[in-house]
């Protein structure tokens, strides 16, 4: 029988609260492999799988003395000490090309971790040809077979790689080890076990036969032919695991363009899926330069989908592309992307305080702010400001930046030079505008790392561009209002940016909660009462906004899978077809 829940660290590690979900109890059985029963479209299930259960992986706490903290200390040390070569791989043939580039420490700069080389035109193309060829002959891999692989890699990354991967995007995304076991392993393992559940759940609808001794209805999910390019971003090693992979269970080919920050991570994951048993040519390693691989990609008539996450200005002009070339494809292609948020919380007067300054500095800055859904835009009743403001100073002023191999560090650099420069832009602003005021942080360093210290500023105006604009950084910025002007507030939330992530409100007054539901709405996709907008689980809380945070897909729901793929529907009559006439015409 089935059962979903999420085995939890103790609350005092801030990751996710302790719970245990039973929300799904059935058997799992595939239910679109052909039988000889009646008719030869028949779609029953393949009494040959074995019942499993399967949960949300358990989150590791890496206390000292611990087993866990000691075999990450090791694999730190293991991926530290060498330069790792990664080849590009387009149907298991490994290439090398001219362009060399290196992925180096975000908080050690000078520090090498992997030299890889970027697909030319030509080196696209060919993989496009090779998915392109690869594409039908996996879309007949009986469904048993893909989830046996997906299930075998899930225990791959739970088990023998959770190190390697966690070690990869500690080092390698700067991310401290709880961070990284949150993305790289649990995150990432659900996604590739909730995937294979959501898609044994879905073949086991049927449509209606009224009489099966007439008439037989079933319905198959096929690939979409062509191929689907992956263009996946830095901040989650899991992201790169589920856009490049949950297409490719669906019976589709795809192309990976991995973040040049993540490249070793997500190296990991394509290994460890190979190992699983993916077979060549279903996912190619295409690390490339961004406009190089847009443009080859989007000018094939072969193109199917395009399965993103990054920023909207990258994201529109793949659209463009797109339509602009819309008369030159086989496919209408699929276009799914999540391009991040100016995400917010809403404290209301009845706020307990000290949840919300937990919660606000947790989802400002872990990480640096660059999860797609950290709050970087606060609203703040008068009369809570002082003990809100005093608290949130207090705990940002606390917390230790530093190398992520330092265990006490609470977070560590930013991602690169071009993060360390964008984010630092607003900090001077805040510094030079009379509307703002920094009460934390507002230092920075690239001296050795791209250190950028947690910034709380205060702002008079909130249309302010430090309240409007995405920063993808530690920059969280507060907006004080009149107890009496809440509804003007609140109004601001949904017309002050055109984003639409995630966003959190705080109140103990239950009309206030029912009234902030409807008002907002639209503001967010993922939407948190009493909550820091960080932290959707996979199969808990599926991800995705609107407006231009994204397509609202959903990534983590039941519902995404299906994006990927093409159904066919079949009708089947037993009874030979004589007459021509219908009742009604004859007298």
């Amino acid at each position: 029988m089935f059962k979903l829940a999420r085995t939890a660290t103790t609350q005092s590690t801030g990751v996710r609260p302790k719970m245990a979900l039973a929300l799904i109890k059935t058997a799992l059985r595939p239910s679109n492999l052909m039988t000889k029963t009646r008719g030869i479209s028949s779609v029953v299930p393949d009494t040959n799988l074995k019942d499993f259960e399967t949960y949300n992986e358990p989150i590791l706490e890496y206390k000292k003395g611990s087993a866990e903290r000691k075999a990450i200390e090791e694999a730190l040390k293991r991926t530290a000490a060498t330069c790792e070569e990664i080849p590009i791989v387009i149907g298991g043939k490994e290439i090398r090309t001219d362009k060399v580039v290196h992925q180096v420490m975000p908080h050690n700069h000078q520090h090498k971790l992997a030299k890889f080389y970027y697909a030319d035109r030509k080196t696209i193309q060919s993989a496009i040809k090779t998915a392109v060829e690869t594409q039908p002959k996996w879309d007949r891999t009986p469904l048993s077979e893909r989830l046996k692989i997906w299930e075998k890699a899930a225990d791959l990354m739970a088990g023998k790689y959770r190190q390697e991967l966690n070690a990869a995007t500690m080092l390698g995304q700067a991310k401290t080890v709880i961070q990284a076991e949150i993305d790289s392993a649990a995150e990432l393992i659900d996604f590739i076990r909730l995937n294979a559940f959501f898609l044994k759940e879905c073949a086991k609808y049927q449509p209606i036969s009224e009489n099966i001794k007439v008439t037989k209805n079933s319905m198959r999910y096929r690939g979409i032919d062509g191929f689907v390019a992956a263009v996946s971003p830095f901040n989650f090693t899991a992201i790169g695991g589920n856009l490049a992979y949950t297409p490719a269970l669906m019976g589709n080919a795809v192309l990976w363009k991995p973040s040049d920050t993540a490249v070793l991570s997500n190296w990991r994951i394509f290994n460890i899926m190979r190992e699983a048993g993916v077979p060549d040519g279903v996912v190619n390693f295409v690390p490339a330069d961004g406009p190089v691989f847009g443009d080859t990609i989007t000018a094939s008539p072969y193109l199917a989908g395009i399965n993103f996450t990054g920023s909207v200005p990258t994201f529109n002009r793949l659209w463009k592309q797109v339509g602009n070339n819309i008369d030159k494809y086989i496919n209408f292609p699929r276009l799914i992307g999540e391009c991040g948020g100016k995400n917010f919380h809403f404290v209301h007067p009845s706020a307990d305080v000290q949840t919300v300054i937990t919660s606000t500095i947790r989802s400002a800055f872990e990480f640096c702010g660059q999860k797609c859904s950290a709050c970087s835009r606060m609203y703040v009743p008068e009369s809570l400001w002082s003990k809100i403001k005093d608290g949130l100073v207090a705990e940002a002023t606390k917390l230790k930046i530093g190398d992520v191999q330092d265990f006490s560090s609470f977070t560590s650099a930013v991602i690169d030079d071009k993060a360390f420069k964008r984010i630092t832009s607003y900090i001077e602003h805040a510094k030079n505008s009379p509307n703002l005021t920094i009460l934390a942080g507002g230092t920075y360093s690239d001296a050795k790392g791209y250190f950028v210290n947690p910034t709380i500023v205060q702002t008079t105006d909130p249309k302010d561009k430090i309240m409007t604009e995405e920063i993808f950084g530690p920059v969280l910025t507060v907006y004080v209002y009149k107890d009496a002007d809440l509804k003007n507030a609140m109004n601001l939330v949904p017309t002050s940016t055109q984003f639409a992530l995630t966003g959190a409100v705080f109140a103990q007054d239950e009309s206030f909660l029912k009234q902030a539901l409807e008002e907002f709405k639209m503001a967010a996709g993922n939407f948190y009462i009493n909550d820091k907008s960080t932290g959707s689980i996979v199969g808990q809380q599926p991800f995705g906004g609107g407006r231009m945070s994204g397509t609202n897909d959903k990534a983590g729901g039941p519902h995404y899978i299906l994006r990927w793929t093409s159904p066919q529907a079949i009708k089947e009559t037993f009874v030979p077809l004589r007459d021509i006439e219908y009742p009604y015409m004859k007298q």
